[in-house]
């Protein structure tokens, strides 16, 4: 090995000083000039015995990153094996899973004119670096479940049909995590679909037949009247029949509903039991006598019957009259329904129920019914809970559930 004399040995720098004689080094390969005397003799002696240092690294020691693919992750990774990349892959998709939650609902296929919508950058696999040969890689979901081994390519599936599908979600800015993780369970445990059988699918067929027939008898029969139809969500008829049926097997014995005019008559006539007879009498004012000094009109009136669910339960429905403007019903059903709670003694209120109708543009732009919400947490407002449902959105039935539907 070289060695220098005590002259040089003394003006060396320590041990603690290698990257300033590094840096000395790479001046001197690139320009010998560059660097004192002594150093370039220093250099030069290295450079023919045993000691010899590297090429100069002109670039950083580490190798190019991404948001995806940080270092302490490759890392980890490289030192684990196997391990380590099936952790980072379900990091990934863990992250994937959230996004189609937060933002599924972007691409979901609610435009009634069925126009596609464009698909956010981040809700797309490459995305997350994965190609059409990752859709075959096993991975694991705490609810999305599956007959088999569950892959990539069946998750981005069942995260299309449960977020992206006739039905947007946004729920994932809700603070309570018991609350948001309690809709996660539900959608996505089923993809937001419910497995009917034959005798439900024909119910929901024969009450939308219903509703249907009705509108179309409405509007040929009293050309130019005014009736707030219910025409283009007549479905609104065969969810109400399946939530007063789900009530009914949850223990509800009263259910009061509040609405605004559309769609009212078609609730009287197949939902609340209301003659179909009597309401075209009334607009055909046969019997002016009846009406005399009373000053309201037909899709001001409510009415109250009998439901007998499929299961034999009895629960009495009552729709509130809402002669008044648009949303103002909604205090007014509220309490109705905890008066009856009061008057049955119904203190942990779970035979009671109220049933608001909105417009869907009313519910967010209407300020009594953020002021109605704002009460429904008081001792003395309380219900303990309230189902709101919304005309011209698309209806699906999900399970109906007091913890769900509390205001």
């Amino acid at each position: 090995m070289a060695t220098l004399n005590q002259n040089e040995s003394q003006s060396l720098p320590g041990a603690l000083n290698l990257a300033f004689v590094e840096s000395l080094y790479q001046d001197y390969l690139r320009d010998s000039s560059s660097v004192p005397a002594d150093w370039q003799r220093y250099f030069a002696s290295l450079a023919n015995g045993e000691l010899r240092f590297g090429a100069p690294r002109l670039g950083p020691s580490f190798g190019a990153f991404s948001l995806f693919n940080p270092p302490a992750r490759l890392q980890r990774a490289a030192g684990a094996g196997v391990e380590g990349q099936t952790a980072a892959l379900q990091e990934r998709v863990y992250l994937l899973t959230r996004l189609y939650r937060v933002r599924g609902h972007r691409i979901a296929q609610v435009n009634p004119l069925g126009m596609p919508q464009p698909v956010p950058p981040e809700l797309k696999p490459e995305f997350f670096g994965f190609t059409e040969a990752d859709m075959d890689l096993p991975v694991t979901s705490e609810t999305f479940q599956y007959d088999g081994p569950l892959t990539l390519g069946k998750l981005l599936e069942r995260l299309r049909n449960t977020y992206c599908r006739s039905i947007g979600v946004q729920y994932m800015h809700i603070d309570d995590l018991a609350v948001r993780r309690w809709l996660q369970r539900r959608m996505e445990t089923t993809q937001n679909r419910l497995r009917l059988s034959r005798e439900e699918q024909l119910r929901i067929l024969t009450r939308l037949t219903d509703a249907v027939t009705f509108e179309e008898f409405m509007r040929k029969r009293f050309l130019g009247a005014k009736t707030f139809s219910l025409e283009g969500s007549e479905s609104l008829i065969p969810l109400l029949d399946l939530a007063i049926e789900k009530a009914g097997a949850q223990g509800i014995q009263e259910i009061v509903m509040g609405m605004a005019h559309r769609g009212r008559l078609n609730v009287l006539a197949n939902i609340v039991g209301k003659s179909p007879r009597q309401i075209f009498r009334e607009y055909a004012d046969t019997d002016r006598k009846a009406g005399a000094g009373r000053g309201d009109v037909k899709y001001h009136l409510g009415h109250s019957t009998q439901w007998t669910t499929a299961g034999g339960v009895k629960v009495h429905l009552s729709l509130c009259f809402n002669p008044s403007h648009l949303e103002f019903v909604n205090p007014v059903a509220l309490g109705r329904t905890r008066a009856k709670q009061d008057r049955a003694a119904d203190l942990e209120r779970r035979r009671g129920m109220t049933l608001l109708i909105h417009g869907d543009a009313a519910f967010a732009g209407e300020g009594i019914v953020q002021e109605t919400l704002n009460l429904s947490q008081l001792e003395a407002y309380g219900i303990g809970g309230t189902l709101h449902d919304l005309l011209a959105a698309a209806v699906h039935d999900l399970p109906l559930r007091r913890e769900a539907v509390r205001a």
